[in-house]
C-alpha cells in the first residue's frame, strides 16, 4: 500500500509563536498513526490542517494525492474526525443521533434509518438506541461519537483524544473498537496515554515545540535509545527540546 497522507514541510505560524515547524512525514494507508506530545505541542493544529480546518502558513500535506491548500472539498470526502468534545446532540436519543448525521451526508430517509441501525449494531448500542444522549455514560457517548464520524465511511479517520477520561474497563472496550477498525481505516490518533499507544498504534510520531523530533514504531524506538520503557523515552525527548 502507498501512503495515505504526505506532509511536506507543514509550517503554521501566529502572531507570536510557531505551532507547527516545517514538520514532514508519510502516514501509510492502513496503518493507525499516533501523533504524541505534551501540551502545546503541535499535535491539535497539524490534525486541523490535515482536516482542513486551519490553512498552512508554508508546506504543505497530500492526502492521497491531493493538496489540502488546493483541493479541500475533494480532501474532506476522504475524511472524518472524533473530535475530543464528543459532538452529539444530548436531546435527541442515539438512534435520532445516527439518522441525523446519516441525512446530512445526504442518505435517504430509509437509508438513513438502515444506516443508524448497522452503526449501533456495529457500536454495540442497540439495547440504548431510544435513550437520551444525555443519559448516557462517558464511554457510550464516545462510542456514538466516532460510530457518527464513521456513517460517512472515510477513508481517512481522526481520533482526538478518544478516552479521555474514561474508566478503565470503557477504556479497554473502546480500544477493541478502534483495533477493529484498524483493518478498515488509515487512523491518526493522538493522546495522552502512552499505554493506549503501545496497545493499539503501529507507528508514533513524537512532536514536541511544533517541531516532530521522532517517529518510528515503539520497538523500533526502543531499540534506539537502548530502554525498556517507551515513558522514559518520551519524556527524554520533550524534556531535550522544551
Amino acid at each position: 500500500m502507498g501512503n495515505a497522507i504526505e506532509l511536506r514541510g507543514l509550517t503554521k505560524e501566529y502572531k507570536n509563536r510557531v505551532a507547527v515547524n516545517n514538520v514532514t512525514y508519510e502516514i501509510k494507508e492502513g496503518e493507525l498513526f499516533a501523533l504524541l506530545g505534551l501540551n502545546g505541542a503541535g499535535k491539535t493544529t497539524t490534525i486541523k490542517m490535515l482536516c482542513c480546518l486551519a490553512k498552512p502558513t508554508s508546506g504543505d500535506a497530500l492526502i492521497f494525492g491531493k493538496s489540502i491548500i488546493s483541493n479541500e472539498q475533494e480532501i474532506k470526502q476522504f475524511i472524518n474526525i472524533s473530535p475530543q468534545e464528543t459532538a452529539i446532540a444530548s436531546n435527541l436519543s442515539v438512534q435520532e443521533n445516527l439518522e441525523f448525521i446519516a441525512r446530512i451526508y445526504g442518505y435517504s430517509y430509509l437509508d438513513a434509518k438502515n444506516k443508524a441501525q448497522e452503526m449501533m449494531e456495529e457500536f454495540s448500542l442497540k439495547d440504548r438506541a431510544h435513550d437520551r444522549t444525555k443519559t448516557l455514560s462517558g464511554g457510550l457517548k464516545r462510542r456514538l461519537s466516532i460510530a457518527m464520524g464513521l456513517i460517512s465511511d472515510p477513508k481517512i479517520f481522526f481520533l482526538d483524544e478518544p478516552t479521555l477520561g474514561l474508566d478503565v474497563k470503557a477504556r479497554k472496550d473502546l480500544w477493541k473498537i478502534i483495533e477493529n477498525l484498524k483493518k478498515e481505516k488509515t487512523i491518526i490518533l493522538t493522546t495522552h496515554y502512552l499505554e493506549e499507544i503501545e496497545a493499539l498504534a503501529d507507528r508514533v510520531g513524537i512532536m514536541t515545540n511544533g517541531k516532530l523530533v521522532e517517529i518510528g514504531t515503539i520497538e523500533e524506538l526502543k531499540e534506539k535509545y537502548k530502554k525498556d520503557n517507551f515513558e522514559d523515552i518520551f519524556l527524554d525527548l520533550a524534556e531535550e527540546v522544551e
